[in-house]
């Protein structure tokens, strides 16, 4: 055996070594935890079988990727939104792709969240259809871009309105069905940006914020009534909401926005939603790296995070 074998071949022990001392030790409890997961993932699918879940914002978008996902496991959806065509669109589209035992045709509920004083005799229908709701996922709502002083107030009343005066309106109109059941779950989908505020989007951080308070109040007050609140945090998602996003004049956005073309498939943030809402998470962050990393600066040296976000300020006023 030649010297440079001989080196080789000291390497590969050097390493299986290492392997023997640290990745076993790793190794296996990594693979036995993954396997307890994916058989404890398949327990919780089949208990959502049946489930009523109710999903605003089902037309489109993510609220149509969750309507989806949830159907696929067996659940009783009610795809709430104001387009009853669209609604139908996606009834028909669920039914024609998931073919579950026994089937459960969704329920379209044409419904305008903002018209607050309806929202507990919407909930009675499906009530009266089901009998109960066991999670109801809060997803509609409407983006905004513009700059503080030039905002109409009435845009800031809209835009928290739509994402949070309606949300929590509806939640407390089918609460009292869950309280009676001592059942229920809660997801409202916020944003990374009800974490931390950005320049030009302070109507939708500041709504999103709200939400976010609001849940975890509410989450503390309701663990004893066994209702669990899940806040979902996405980045950005590849879906129409910076084109249907309002102005500061209250006027239609009407672009897509390169970080939201390039941003997460609808289908991909759903089954992490969908994955959170089985394991009851409180909170989860759907978002890449950077988003996550300003999320941290934010808490631990927020004044570092002050100066960037002044001098992104700048830099897309300059592109204005």
């Amino acid at each position: 055996m030649t010297i440079k074998q001989n080196e080789t071949a000291k390497g590969w022990h050097i390493m299986w070594w290492l392997f023997g001392l640290f990745g076993i030790p790793i190794t296996f409890p990594w693979l036995l935890y993954n396997v307890v997961d994916v058989i404890l993932q398949k327990r919780r699918r089949a208990n959502l079988s049946g489930k009523v879940v109710m999903i605003t914002g089902a037309s489109s978008g993510l609220g149509e990727a969750l309507a989806h996902s949830f159907y696929s496991c067996g659940c009783r959806v009610i795809l709430v939104s104001r387009r009853k065509d669209m609604l139908e669109k996606v009834k028909d589209n669920l039914m024609n792709t998931h073919h579950t035992v026994p089937t459960h045709p969704p329920v379209v509920l044409p419904l305008d969240l903002i018209d607050i004083n309806s929202l507990h005799l919407e909930v009675e229908k499906v009530l009266r259809i089901h009998g109960r709701i066991d999670i109801l996922i809060n997803n509609a709502g409407i983006s905004y871009r513009g700059e503080v002083i030039n905002t109409n107030v009435d845009v800031d009343i809209k835009v928290m309105l739509v994402n949070y005066f309606a949300q929590i309106a509806l939640t407390k109109a089918v609460l009292p069905a869950m309280i009676k059941h001592r059942s229920g779950h809660i997801v409202c989908i916020s944003s990374v940006q009800g974490k931390i505020a950005i320049p030009f989007r302070s109507a939708y951080a500041a709504s999103k914020h709200a939400l976010q308070a609001w849940c975890d109040s509410a989450r503390a007050e309701l663990a004893d009534r066994n209702i669990k609140v899940t806040v979902i945090n996405p980045g950005y998602i590849k879906t129409a909401l910076s084109l249907n996003a309002l102005t500061g004049t209250g006027h239609t956005y009407g672009v897509m926005d390169e970080t939201t073309e390039k941003g997460y498939s609808p289908k991909y943030v759903s089954d992490k939603i969908l994955n959170a809402v089985l394991k009851e998470e409180r909170e989860i962050t759907i978002a890449t790296f950077t988003p996550k990393a300003a999320i941290y600066l934010r808490t631990v040296l927020p004044s570092i995070y002050f100066w960037i976000m002044q001098k992104r300020g700048k830099n897309l006023a300059k592109q204005e």
